[in-house]
């Protein structure tokens, strides 16, 4: 990657061979957003092969803001925030209306300015996403599930709402329980990197529930797995399948393009909450993933479930005690 330069810092920019002022430079940014989103094997990518070919460029755009804010609060060194600025600076060229203002320059965001205009996106769930990455900055333990689930609001659920845009999709109704599904998968995601978030020195299991199930922060960093600590797991577990649960009723409301994407976001989930559990919540050595193999399965049978009419996430799957895996 090239980089461009700021005053004191660099956003990171992917590198695009066509000029700037040429005829074809927005299509080459909306390549470089499919690019991203294609050498990162996710859940959110798996159910992005459904959507027809006119969407799922803006799918890629949104992708590609999610995941560099994402990667700026994690993985790039330096002075985080200031690069977090930076990345809003952008989004707010994007939203520009006085026809002196600057438009964007970064790829990933002239991209996202057309998706932005096509589908009348408002600003908030992408400052949410810009905002859920400050306070990783300094904000390393949540004292109460309440607190834990008012930073789900920032740093998951607009990802869903983002997503419902493309469809047109606005009623509050709808994007709630599109809330319960993403609050759901980062929860989901936050029982999958219990060992690479303490070294990271971040908890993200309510203090309240530890001190409940009597697992201390000590026992964590040492990577001690005892019977309290199962049982914290479980706990976290079936809350976790609990909101995906009360979101799935989302579904029946979303027009097919859309409905097998949250149909494969909710059975991706379950399906990691099923392997934690299968590893008797084991997970400090070796974070648990779904494979390729079997994200090809998922999705295969998710479709082919889709195709025979019937229920697109069975029942069965989301009950806890449920040993049958059959698709």
């Amino acid at each position: 990657m090239k980089r461009t330069r700021s005053t004191s810092i660099e956003l990171p920019v992917p590198k695009i061979e066509v000029p700037m002022d040429s005829r074809g430079y927005l299509d080459a940014t909306f390549a470089a957003c499919e690019q991203l989103a294609k050498t990162h094997y996710e859940n959110f990518i798996i159910g992005s092969k459904l959507l027809p070919k006119h969407l799922k460029k803006h799918f890629y755009s949104i992708y590609s803001f999610a995941r560099g804010v994402d990667d700026l609060g994690d993985e790039i060194e330096g002075d985080r925030l200031a690069l977090l600025d930076l990345w809003a600076k952008e989004l707010n060229s994007c939203y520009a209306s006085n026809i002196d203002a600057s438009p964007p320059t970064h790829p990933y965001f002239v991209a996202l300015t057309e998706t932005i205009k096509q589908f009348n996106i408002p600003v908030e769930p992408f400052e949410r996403l810009i905002e859920a990455n400050r306070r990783d900055q300094s904000i390393t333990r949540y004292e109460t599930f309440d607190d834990l689930t008012k930073y789900c609001a920032l740093s998951a659920n607009p990802v869903g709402q983002l997503v419902l845009y493309l469809s047109k999709i606005t009623d509050p109704n709808l994007l709630k329980l599109s809330d319960k599904i993403c609050t759901g998968l980062q929860l989901t995601n936050f029982c999958q990197d219990v060992g690479t978030d303490i070294v990271l020195g971040r908890i993200y299991i309510p203090l309240e529930d530890l001190r409940v199930f009597e697992v201390t922060e000590k026992q964590i960093k040492a990577f001690e797995h005892n019977e309290n600590f199962e049982n914290l797991m479980r706990f976290q577990v079936n809350r976790a399948r609990e909101f995906l649960l009360q979101g799935y009723p989302l579904l029946k409301h979303l027009d097919d393009q859309f409905k097998l994407d949250f149909a494969l976001f909710v059975r991706g989930g379950l399906e990691v909450l099923r392997l934690i559990e299968n590893k008797n919540y084991k997970i400090f050595t070796r974070r648990v993933r779904i494979s390729k193999f079997h994200s090809a399965q998922i999705f295969f049978f998710t479709w082919l479930r889709f195709k025979l009419n019937k229920k697109l996430v069975p029942e069965k799957l989301f009950d806890p005690d449920n040993q049958d895996t059959s698709y």
